[in-house]
Protein backbone atom coordinates (compact mmCIF):
# COMPACT_ATOMS: atom_id res chain seq x y z
CA UNK A 1 0.00 0.00 0.00
CA UNK A 2 1.54 3.38 -0.95
CA UNK A 3 2.46 5.90 1.72
CA UNK A 4 -0.02 8.82 2.07
CA UNK A 5 2.44 11.32 0.61
CA UNK A 6 2.77 9.21 -2.53
CA UNK A 7 -0.86 9.71 -3.60
CA UNK A 8 -1.36 12.11 -6.52
CA UNK A 9 -2.41 15.57 -5.35
CA UNK A 10 -5.63 15.48 -7.38
CA UNK A 11 -6.76 12.31 -5.52
CA UNK A 12 -6.05 13.98 -2.20
CA UNK A 13 -8.16 16.98 -3.27
CA UNK A 14 -11.05 14.69 -4.30
CA UNK A 15 -10.81 12.86 -0.96
CA UNK A 16 -10.89 16.12 1.02
CA UNK A 17 -13.92 17.35 -0.92
CA UNK A 18 -15.72 14.05 -0.22
CA UNK A 19 -14.93 14.39 3.48
CA UNK A 20 -16.37 17.91 3.51
CA UNK A 21 -19.56 16.77 1.77
CA UNK A 22 -20.02 13.80 4.12
CA UNK A 23 -19.37 16.00 7.17
CA UNK A 24 -21.95 18.57 6.08
CA UNK A 25 -24.51 15.85 5.31
CA UNK A 26 -24.11 14.36 8.77
CA UNK A 27 -25.13 17.72 10.28
CA UNK A 28 -28.54 17.44 8.61
CA UNK A 29 -29.27 15.89 5.22
CA UNK A 30 -31.56 18.74 4.16
CA UNK A 31 -29.13 21.56 4.96
CA UNK A 32 -28.24 23.40 1.74
CA UNK A 33 -25.00 21.78 0.49
CA UNK A 34 -22.79 24.89 0.31
CA UNK A 35 -24.08 26.06 3.68
CA UNK A 36 -23.44 22.62 5.14
CA UNK A 37 -19.80 22.76 4.07
CA UNK A 38 -19.47 26.24 5.60
CA UNK A 39 -21.02 25.03 8.86
CA UNK A 40 -18.83 21.92 9.01
CA UNK A 41 -15.70 24.05 8.56
CA UNK A 42 -16.89 26.56 11.16
CA UNK A 43 -17.54 23.86 13.76
CA UNK A 44 -13.90 22.85 13.45
CA UNK A 45 -13.01 26.38 14.62
CA UNK A 46 -14.57 26.17 18.09
CA UNK A 47 -11.08 26.36 19.58
CA UNK A 48 -10.90 29.91 18.22
CA UNK A 49 -13.68 31.08 20.54
CA UNK A 50 -11.87 32.71 23.50
CA UNK A 51 -12.54 31.33 26.96
CA UNK A 52 -14.01 34.64 28.12
CA UNK A 53 -16.40 34.67 25.17
CA UNK A 54 -17.49 31.10 25.90
CA UNK A 55 -18.41 32.30 29.38
CA UNK A 56 -20.52 35.11 27.88
CA UNK A 57 -22.24 32.62 25.57
CA UNK A 58 -23.26 30.52 28.59
CA UNK A 59 -26.20 32.83 29.29
CA UNK A 60 -27.66 32.05 25.88
CA UNK A 61 -27.02 28.32 26.22
CA UNK A 62 -28.64 28.25 29.66
CA UNK A 63 -31.74 30.10 28.46
CA UNK A 64 -32.17 27.62 25.61
CA UNK A 65 -31.44 24.67 27.90
CA UNK A 66 -34.08 25.72 30.43
CA UNK A 67 -36.74 26.01 27.73
CA UNK A 68 -35.79 22.68 26.18
CA UNK A 69 -35.88 20.93 29.56
CA UNK A 70 -39.36 22.33 30.17
CA UNK A 71 -40.54 21.41 26.64
CA UNK A 72 -41.33 25.07 26.01
CA UNK A 73 -40.86 27.20 22.88
CA UNK A 74 -37.46 28.87 22.60
CA UNK A 75 -37.93 32.43 21.33
CA UNK A 76 -34.81 34.49 20.64
CA UNK A 77 -34.88 38.09 19.40
CA UNK A 78 -31.50 39.50 18.36
CA UNK A 79 -31.34 43.27 18.66
CA UNK A 80 -28.95 45.89 17.32
CA UNK A 81 -29.44 49.57 16.54
CA UNK A 82 -30.51 49.44 12.88
CA UNK A 83 -31.45 45.76 12.40
CA UNK A 84 -29.22 45.88 9.36
CA UNK A 85 -26.14 43.71 9.99
CA UNK A 86 -25.28 41.95 13.25
CA UNK A 87 -28.81 41.15 14.37
CA UNK A 88 -29.62 39.52 11.02
CA UNK A 89 -26.39 37.51 11.08
CA UNK A 90 -27.31 36.36 14.58
CA UNK A 91 -30.93 35.51 13.79
CA UNK A 92 -29.92 33.37 10.83
CA UNK A 93 -27.03 31.57 12.49
CA UNK A 94 -28.99 30.83 15.65
CA UNK A 95 -31.74 29.26 13.52
CA UNK A 96 -29.18 27.22 11.58
CA UNK A 97 -27.44 26.15 14.79
CA UNK A 98 -30.71 24.96 16.33
CA UNK A 99 -31.47 23.07 13.13
CA UNK A 100 -28.04 21.42 12.92
CA UNK A 101 -28.01 20.36 16.57
CA UNK A 102 -31.71 19.41 16.48
CA UNK A 103 -32.65 21.71 19.34
CA UNK A 104 -36.48 21.67 19.26
CA UNK A 105 -39.02 24.48 19.16
CA UNK A 106 -36.52 27.26 18.40
CA UNK A 107 -37.77 30.39 16.64
CA UNK A 108 -35.39 33.28 16.01
CA UNK A 109 -36.22 36.92 15.32
CA UNK A 110 -34.41 40.22 14.97
CA UNK A 111 -35.12 43.91 15.36
CA UNK A 112 -33.59 47.31 16.01
CA UNK A 113 -34.09 50.46 18.00
CA UNK A 114 -34.32 52.19 14.58
CA UNK A 115 -35.48 50.97 11.16
CA UNK A 116 -33.26 51.21 8.08
CA UNK A 117 -32.69 48.28 5.67
CA UNK A 118 -30.64 45.12 5.40
CA UNK A 119 -27.13 46.18 4.47
CA UNK A 120 -26.08 44.93 1.00
CA UNK A 121 -22.66 43.80 2.24
CA UNK A 122 -24.32 41.78 4.99
CA UNK A 123 -26.63 40.19 2.42
CA UNK A 124 -23.63 39.36 0.24
CA UNK A 125 -21.78 37.76 3.16
CA UNK A 126 -24.81 35.61 3.94
CA UNK A 127 -25.11 34.47 0.33
CA UNK A 128 -21.41 33.64 0.15
CA UNK A 129 -21.76 31.54 3.31
CA UNK A 130 -24.20 29.29 1.43
CA UNK A 131 -27.65 30.68 2.20
CA UNK A 132 -30.07 31.00 -0.71
CA UNK A 133 -31.11 34.65 -0.83
CA UNK A 134 -34.01 36.14 -2.82
CA UNK A 135 -34.84 39.84 -2.79
CA UNK A 136 -38.59 40.28 -3.22
CA UNK A 137 -38.99 44.00 -3.91
CA UNK A 138 -37.38 47.25 -5.05
CA UNK A 139 -38.42 49.43 -2.11
CA UNK A 140 -35.70 50.98 0.12
CA UNK A 141 -36.30 48.37 2.85
CA UNK A 142 -37.01 45.20 0.85
CA UNK A 143 -37.88 41.80 2.26
CA UNK A 144 -35.30 39.10 1.61
CA UNK A 145 -36.31 35.44 1.65
CA UNK A 146 -33.35 33.53 3.04
CA UNK A 147 -33.37 29.75 2.83
CA UNK A 148 -31.03 27.46 4.76
CA UNK A 149 -32.58 24.00 4.36
CA UNK A 150 -34.67 22.12 1.83
CA UNK A 151 -37.33 21.14 4.37
CA UNK A 152 -37.70 24.52 6.12
CA UNK A 153 -39.47 27.74 5.07
CA UNK A 154 -37.26 30.73 4.29
CA UNK A 155 -36.51 33.36 6.90
CA UNK A 156 -38.07 36.75 6.02
CA UNK A 157 -35.38 39.36 6.61
CA UNK A 158 -35.96 43.11 6.60
CA UNK A 159 -35.22 45.98 8.96
CA UNK A 160 -37.81 46.43 11.69
CA UNK A 161 -38.20 47.59 15.28
CA UNK A 162 -37.57 44.91 17.89
CA UNK A 163 -41.15 45.23 19.17
CA UNK A 164 -42.83 45.20 15.76
CA UNK A 165 -45.86 42.95 15.31
CA UNK A 166 -44.66 39.43 14.56
CA UNK A 167 -41.81 39.51 17.04
CA UNK A 168 -42.43 37.95 20.46
CA UNK A 169 -43.63 40.19 23.30
CA UNK A 170 -43.53 37.71 26.19
CA UNK A 171 -41.38 34.82 27.35
CA UNK A 172 -38.41 35.44 25.05
CA UNK A 173 -34.73 36.28 25.24
CA UNK A 174 -33.64 39.70 24.01
CA UNK A 175 -30.08 39.15 22.82
CA UNK A 176 -28.33 42.51 22.53
CA UNK A 177 -25.77 42.29 19.74
CA UNK A 178 -24.45 45.85 20.04
CA UNK A 179 -23.58 48.06 23.01
CA UNK A 180 -25.52 51.05 21.65
CA UNK A 181 -28.79 49.12 21.53
CA UNK A 182 -27.98 47.69 24.94
CA UNK A 183 -27.67 51.21 26.36
CA UNK A 184 -30.69 52.62 24.49
CA UNK A 185 -33.00 49.82 25.65
CA UNK A 186 -32.57 49.70 29.41
CA UNK A 187 -35.79 47.68 29.76
CA UNK A 188 -37.49 45.32 27.33
CA UNK A 189 -40.86 44.07 28.63
CA UNK A 190 -41.43 40.32 28.68
CA UNK A 191 -37.81 39.44 27.97
CA UNK A 192 -34.83 37.79 29.59
CA UNK A 193 -32.00 40.11 28.61
CA UNK A 194 -28.69 38.67 27.30
CA UNK A 195 -25.76 40.87 26.36
CA UNK A 196 -23.72 39.51 23.44
CA UNK A 197 -22.18 42.47 21.60
CA UNK A 198 -20.21 42.26 18.35
CA UNK A 199 -18.06 44.91 16.69
CA UNK A 200 -19.98 46.74 13.98
CA UNK A 201 -18.70 46.02 10.45
CA UNK A 202 -20.27 49.34 9.44
CA UNK A 203 -17.03 51.02 10.50
CA UNK A 204 -15.45 49.62 7.33
CA UNK A 205 -18.19 50.63 4.88
CA UNK A 206 -16.69 52.26 1.80
CA UNK A 207 -13.18 50.98 2.49
CA UNK A 208 -11.07 48.38 0.72
CA UNK A 209 -11.64 46.00 3.66
CA UNK A 210 -15.45 46.21 3.68
CA UNK A 211 -16.10 42.83 2.08
CA UNK A 212 -13.47 41.05 4.19
CA UNK A 213 -14.74 42.51 7.47
CA UNK A 214 -18.37 41.59 6.75
CA UNK A 215 -17.31 38.03 5.92
CA UNK A 216 -15.27 37.88 9.14
CA UNK A 217 -18.16 39.12 11.28
CA UNK A 218 -20.52 36.65 9.63
CA UNK A 219 -18.06 33.84 10.36
CA UNK A 220 -17.47 34.95 13.95
CA UNK A 221 -21.18 35.04 14.73
CA UNK A 222 -21.68 31.67 13.05
CA UNK A 223 -18.83 30.15 15.06
CA UNK A 224 -20.05 31.47 18.39
CA UNK A 225 -23.72 30.63 17.98
CA UNK A 226 -22.95 27.16 16.66
CA UNK A 227 -20.76 26.68 19.73
CA UNK A 228 -23.51 27.91 22.07
CA UNK A 229 -26.07 25.50 20.62
CA UNK A 230 -23.59 22.63 20.62
CA UNK A 231 -23.62 22.88 24.42
CA UNK A 232 -27.39 22.35 24.70
CA UNK A 233 -28.42 18.86 25.84
CA UNK A 234 -31.48 17.66 23.96
CA UNK A 235 -31.72 14.18 25.56
CA UNK A 236 -31.44 12.86 29.07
Amino acid sequence: MPAPDSFPSYLIQIYLIQIQVVSSTLLHPDLLPALGQYVAATIREFDRVPAARKTELTALTEFVQQKVAASQPVQLTFICTHNSRRSHFSQLWAQVAAYCYQVPRVSTYSGGTETTACNPSAVKAIAEAGFMVERTGTEPNPVYLIKYALDQPPVRAFSKAYDQTGNPTTDFAAVMTCTQADENCPFIPGAVRISLPYEDPKAFDGTSREEVIYAERCRQIARELLYAFSQVRTTG
